[in-house]
């Protein structure tokens, strides 16, 4: 097994320093525009970032085991070299680009990583505000452990990806250089994903490089000052409901409605799938007469079109 650092544990002082930094530049020099601190919500973010340590271990125990069932039964190996470790943070970085994508596209998905979003602050703190149900992301990584990358370098290279993503959580640093805001993720892309106003929905889902956005067309710049929080705000600071709101909210879903399609709809589509209406089919026009035949006097009864679903973007970006 990889000898490797612990990331995130080495990391903590420095997330509780700049922290403090940050908190006290807002208070020092306050601005009006920005969404700011607020007491309740910063203890509560730091309330999931704590719960999610205790969650995540449970689910790790299961997903260990078939990371690695899969790494035995491949022949492939990578080795954890000085020059393939830049490369595995590449890799991982790719993954984890689609993996965030797709926990916005699709509501059970959606269901874990709206806890992140849940936020209407956009500070430091923000970025501990973590699900108790990460259980949904493992799949998106099963690629890497087939190819021969051990589960403790990709556990490395995704602490390496998180600890990166703590610091543009913040509305204290502007833009950067332009060659850097064209490679990397950064405060100002990051304040994009995590607003809620339609043209910034769903948008710039990198984790430590941008330029996936860029390829893959997900990429908006920061023009409007963001709006952060979701586009239906659950004002709440209790842990338990931040952290399930949304599985009720399937649950509830589920319990109304009418068919098997709306309910794979519910579960599958969108955050804000809904069924489609139905809509009347025109009314035919009456045969002519014929010579043969009477005209009905009563004209032919509407037709009912037959519901279809469409979806419609309700997730936070």
């Amino acid at each position: 097994m990889p000898n490797l650092p612990d990331v995130v544990l080495w990391s903590i002082p420095a997330f509780v320093l700049l922290t403090v930094v940050e908190m006290v530049s807002v208070r020092i020099h306050p601005d009006e525009d920005a969404a700011g601190y607020e007491t309740k919500d910063a203890a509560t973010s730091v309330g999931m970032g704590l719960g999610s340590l205790a969650f995540d271990f449970l689910w790790k125990i299961p997903i260990l085991a078939v990371y690695t069932a899969i790494y035995e039964l491949t022949p492939l190996r990578v080795p954890v070299l000085w020059w393939t470790v830049p490369l595995l943070l590449l890799a991982q970085d790719f993954f984890y680009y689609w993996s965030h994508r797709g926990h916005h596209v699709i509501r059970i998905l959606w269901a874990c990583h709206v806890v992140h979003h849940s936020s209407e602050k956009f500070n430091l703190t923000t970025a501990l505000r973590q699900p108790w149900t990460s259980w949904t992301v493992w799949p998106f990584y099963v690629p890497l452990i087939a190819l021969g990358v051990h589960p403790a370098a990709l556990a490395f290279c995704s602490s390496a990806n998180l600890v990166y993503q703590f610091w543009i959580h913040t509305e204290r640093i502007d833009k950067l250089p332009r060659a850097f805001e064209f490679v990397f993720n950064t405060p100002s892309h990051h304040r994009v994903h995590h607003a809620s106003q339609g043209g910034y929905l769903d948008r710039n889902f990198g984790g430590i490089l941008i330029v996936w956005d860029r390829l893959f067309g997900s990429f908006v710049p920061e023009t409007d000052r963001p709006v952060y929080g979701l586009t239906k705000n659950i004002h709440t600071y209790n842990p338990i409901r931040v952290a399930t709101h949304e599985y009720a909210a399937i649950a509830r879903d589920l319990r109304t409605a009418g068919s098997w399609r709306e309910r794979a709809g519910r579960v599958f589509g969108g955050p804000g799938w809904q069924p489609r209406p139905s809509e009347p089919a025109p009314v035919s026009e009456p045969a002519p007469a014929s010579a043969s035949a009477p005209v009905s006097s009563s004209a032919s009864s509407p037709v009912r079109a037959a519901s279809t679903e469409t979806p419609v973007p309700e997730s936070a970006a």
